[in-house]
């Protein structure tokens, strides 16, 4: 199952493909007893993209046969052990992929010429996704941190290692008189120059907010060595090129919780701005219409702002049950993906956050 989309797989997902391109979209659980039934939820949902299949006059009958053969290698890749908030299938003639999110996602089937994406992006703006870099002497390790956790990632041949008993000598400091210092030896300069090339091939790929962490000298050394320090927020702490994820993660706590709320006072500056100039817009039913107009410049919504809705015959959108007819459930990510595609800033903010807007508003471009 794959977890992080980068801008450009999310640009490949949503290429036009020959029909028909399958979405799969079902909710998951992480704990007992709501993952009880998730196996269960996933069959038949996989069973009902089959029988659209089935039923659509537009479908051959060879190419019904593919895309079934690549929902059941999908359905075989599943791992509901590691399950998140949500799984989205994509199949399509000759490929298939599966995608755990870390937000919940309706249960719903779509057949187009395109995947449906929009939940993969709200996930990933949702999430927040950030590096982290751990320097020492003879390890620099890469992190991938989302909103709840940070695993070490491979990604750029990290982590960069080497042999300091063959490349450090302080006895010989010492006799010419100079304190030992691991990080003023040109040989260590020069690993961290290589590990500040690495991580900026890394940020050209996947761009992230990027956390260096080390101990003074480490991060005194590698600020010198390269540019990738310069807009990366330091973090004095040693020992994590060597630690868990665990620690990288307690580490990280009052940082990235100041960061949160600097970012939200932020929002909320630009938000009260925005309401003097006029340029505020603010419910689900006004952001949608000036989200579709490509109108909204910032978009602050609520992190775990969800609501179903349904058009009404004067083209808005009001409250509805998930069972009525045409009701949609993932109205928020479609806004999400839409003022995206039109280049606006989307933050999430804490919930509760925006009580007055009921849970979503946006400054207007105009």
């Amino acid at each position: 199952m794959k977890h992080d989309p980068s801008p450009a797989t999310l640009a490949e997902l949503r290429r036009p493909r020959s029909y028909p391109a399958v979405s799969v979209l079902t909710p998951t659980h992480r704990r007992e007893p709501y993952n009880a039934q998730d196996s269960v939820r996933l069959r038949n949902v996989v069973t009902e993209a089959k029988k659209q299949l089935e039923a659509d006059p537009a479908v051959t009958r060879e190419r019904r046969a593919e895309v079934v053969r690549q929902l059941d290698q999908a359905l075989a890749e599943v791992d509901l052990t590691h399950a998140e908030d949500g799984l989205v299938i994509y199949a399509a003639p000759g490929e298939h992929q599966v995608w755990s999110l870390p937000r919940t996602v309706p249960e719903r089937v779509v057949l187009s010429d395109t995947f449906l994406t929009r939940n993969l992006v709200s996930a990933r703006t949702a999430a927040r996704p950030f590096w982290v870099l751990s320097l020492s002497a003879d390890r620099v390790t890469l992190w991938s941190g989302s909103a709840d956790h940070v695993t070490e990632d491979r990604t750029g041949g990290f982590p960069l290692t080497r042999d300091l008993a063959e490349n450090f000598d302080a006895e010989r400091q010492e006799r010419i008189g100079d304190a030992p210092s691991t990080f003023r030896d040109e040989r260590t300069r020069q690993f961290l120059r290589e590990a500040d090339a690495a991580m900026s091939a890394v940020l050209r790929e996947h761009p992230r907010p990027l956390y260096v962490t080390g101990e003074p000298a480490a991060l005194s050394a590698f600020e010198e060595a390269g540019t990738v320090a310069r807009n990366a927020v330091q973090v004095q702490h040693g020992g994590l090129a060597h630690g868990t994820p665990e620690a990288v993660w307690r580490a990280l706590g009052p940082v990235r919780e100041e960061e949160a709320r600097k970012e939200t006072e932020a929002v909320l500056r630009e938000l009260e701005a925005a309401r003097g100039r006029r340029t505020y817009v603010s419910g689900v039913d006004e952001v949608w219409r000036t989200a579709r107009e490509g109108r909204v410049q910032l978009l602050a919504v609520e992190e775990n702002y969800q609501v179903t809705v349904r058009d009404d015959t004067g083209g808005h959108l009001v409250p509805a049950g998930s069972d009525e007819p045409g009701a949609r459930e993932d109205v928020v990510d479609e806004i999400v993906e839409q003022c995206l595609e039109t280049g606006a800033d989307v933050r999430f903010v804490p919930d509760g956050t925006l009580q007055e807007a009921q849970g979503i508003a946006g400054v207007l471009r105009y």
